[in-house]
């Protein structure tokens, strides 16, 4: 308890209180355009626009036609951000997001012609459907922000987010993820159904699509950007610190799971713990934030070892932040 009461207590440079609460209620307005589109779904939008903050990849893993494409599509508009969709499919090859270098005869020379990878927001839609090696095509871009073609860099826009879906993996023409690319993804989310009185005013309302293309930004690209940086100032305490040091060190000491979690993890957790802050208009990180976000940055890093009994219906990450104590 002392140390939880140093934690809150604590001096916090960076951000001052001021910016955040501004901050904090353009994210409610913005939250509110979003839940007159997709109906119920409060919540998920707000992990997807910290996962954004935080400048981090998104993973949303649910069934087909429970509003994935309309969740990234949605805050393209929403942020003012350029937008491209990807279909990938088993036949689909790198060179078919990267671009490709065509030889220009008036020149003399080749000439880079960019593919739809060069977008602020990219919706790699069912990216579990294309092959490993089309898969990988996207590791470069997620980590640093460029792709390499011929032996040269292009830089990408910024801000640069990748939205990616994913089909249950018992589906038909489905391949896995390896863990590297999934490491990729500082989130993983799951939509689910909608309960039953937004899925009636889903049913009598007008079609999505078209509310879509009348959708007005409520933000800039600079104020994105100014938020995104703004977070990276959110203080943590060092009992905070230690709270998610600890995390990370149950998760490799437990026989429960197969591997621990990597450092990556942590600043992960970190980021979007920081995130997710300042979208409450805080200028600090509690453990509630850790909490609120960490379910969603562990659950797809971390596996249960075989023959583990009592952990039917339960995740990963739920389990974790359960076994672990606040400090």
């Amino acid at each position: 308890m002392a140390n939880e009461n140093l934690l809150r207590a604590e001096t916090k440079p960076g951000l001052d209180a001021l910016g955040a609460a501004d901050i904090g209620q353009s994210v409610t307005q913005l939250v509110d355009r979003a839940g007159e589109i997709i109906l119920g779904k409060e919540h998920s939008v707000r992990l997807a626009l910290a996962c954004l903050i935080a400048r981090g990849h998104l993973l949303i893993e649910d069934q087909p036609g429970v509003g994935k494409t309309t969740l990234a599509h949605l805050l393209a508009r929403l942020l003012g951000l350029k937008y491209q969709r990807i279909q990938f499919t088993s036949d689909l090859l790198p060179a078919d997001i990267i671009g490709v270098s065509i030889y220009d005869r008036d020149t003399g020379g080749f000439r880079f012609h960019p593919g739809p990878i060069f977008a602020q927001l990219i919706l790699a839609d069912e990216i579990n459907r294309a092959t490993p090696k089309t898969q990988s095509a996207l590791l470069e871009a997620m980590e640093e922000e460029q792709v390499t073609v011929d032996g040269n860099s292009h830089s990408l826009d910024v801000p640069f987010f990748v939205v990616a879906t994913q089909n249950p993996l018992q589906q038909i023409g489905t391949f896995p993820l390896p863990e590297s690319q999934l490491d990729r993804f500082l989130m993983r989310l799951s939509l689910g159904y909608p309960d039953w009185r937004a899925e009636r005013e889903l049913l009598q309302g007008r079609d999505r699509r078209d509310m879509l293309r009348e959708l007005d930004p409520a933000w800039d690209t600079h104020w994105l950007t100014t938020i995104q940086a703004k977070a990276r100032e959110v203080y943590c305490s060092q009992p905070l610190v230690e709270y998610v040091q600890r995390i990370l060190d149950f998760s490799r000491r437990s026989a429960l799971f197969e591997l621990g979690l990597s450092p990556r993890a942590g600043l992960g957790l970190l980021a979007a713990a920081r995130a997710w802050a300042v979208m409450q208009g805080r200028n600090q990180v509690m453990p509630e934030d850790v909490q609120a976000v960490g379910p969603h940055v562990v659950g797809h890093r971390l596996r249960f070892s075989g023959g583990v009994d009592g952990l039917e219906g339960r995740s990963t990450g739920t389990y974790l932040f359960e076994a672990v104590e606040v400090p």
